[in-house]
């Protein structure tokens, strides 16, 4: 392995490709969780992406897109391949009447303020959802009746051989927490979201409103990577896990939130192994308690 990835290294080099080397993951995610990785390639355009892609795959090197982590759980060990870092360094957008053009790598939050400049209404559920558009695409991300699907008309993507797609809404086929391009396992490089015209005071409340929701109910004060959970039919994750005795159960450094029962916290350098020591304690609880099989929201990457 390292041998081939000396071989990727030469070449990022020749084509002055922006590259660390055994990066700690744990600087990279929310949770605050995970060991190094080999390779960290830092995306600065979809052509970028679009080589390292080629390149891992020639040399049969194993490889992921990483947004801004919020979402995921790294291996204490790390990740024996290449992190393809879609982030700040690739968040380019333009602004045309009602549609906004946004690379992939631009925080939720800096295209909701976006929005809010230009008095573009129907991305202000959205503005404080920790993640970058490409991972919010992807997962259909949402909060307080809001979802991605609502509000893209173009999606334009690299396939796992780093060649481009482009999907419309349709066909990404949406649903909760997944799209077509999950299923696929596509990366997002640019997409085309239609705002429609309203008033910036009115926008300007609404993300106010959220953000104090969103402050009030959950854990803030701790690393986490959002919900562990993804919501049952019919039950809420929380509530199932509340009723089920586990509120602030802890192992190891991780910890049901007292605050949110839906979140997983790391209250003191947990490892990797601890939070899924108590995911699949919290599953068992579940199952036994309401006959209900939690499925998780977290992405759980192994080494």
């Amino acid at each position: 392995m390292e041998e081939r990835v000396d071989q990727i290294i030469r070449i990022l080099k020749e084509k002055k490709i922006k590259y660390r080397e055994d990066e700690k993951l744990s600087s990279y995610c929310t949770f605050g969780i995970g060991g190094e990785c080999d390779l960290l390639v830092i995306a600065r355009s979809a052509n970028c992406i679009s080589q390292t892609i080629k390149l891992a795959n020639k040399y049969g090197v194993k490889w992921m897109a990483l947004g801004k982590g919020s979402n995921v759980l790294f291996d204490d060990n790390g990740y024996r391949g290449i992190i393809i870092l879609v982030g700040e360094e690739f968040s380019n957008y333009k602004v045309e009447g009602t549609t906004i053009t946004a690379s992939a790598g631009i925080s939720l939050r800096d295209l909701a303020d976006v929005a809010l400049e230009h008095s573009l209404e129907g991305f202000e559920f959205a503005g404080d959802i920790p993640g970058t558009l490409g991972g919010a695409i992807i997962m259909n991300a949402g909060a307080y009746g809001g979802e991605m699907k609502h509000v893209v008309k173009e999606v334009r993507m690299l396939d796992k051989e780093g060649n481009t797609v482009v999907y419309t809404n349709d066909e990404m086929d949406f649903s909760y927490r997944d799209s077509n391009a999950q299923r696929k396992g596509y990366i997002v490089f640019e997409v085309v979201i239609e705002l429609k015209k309203g008033n910036k005071k009115d926008i300007s409340d609404n993300r106010i409103v959220f953000n104090q929701r969103r402050a009030d109910k959950q854990p803030l004060e701790l690393p986490s990577a959002g919900s562990t959970f993804k919501r049952p039919e019919g039950y809420y994750a929380g509530k199932l896990i509340q009723d089920s005795g586990l509120r602030g159960v802890k192992f190891g450094g991780a910890q049901v939130s007292d605050k949110h029962t839906g979140f997983i916290v790391n209250t003191a350098n947990a490892k990797s192994s601890d939070v899924k020591t108590l995911i699949k304690i919290i599953q068992k609880r579940v199952l036994e308690e309401f006959g209900v099989e939690l499925q998780t929201e977290l992405k759980i990457i192994e080494e």
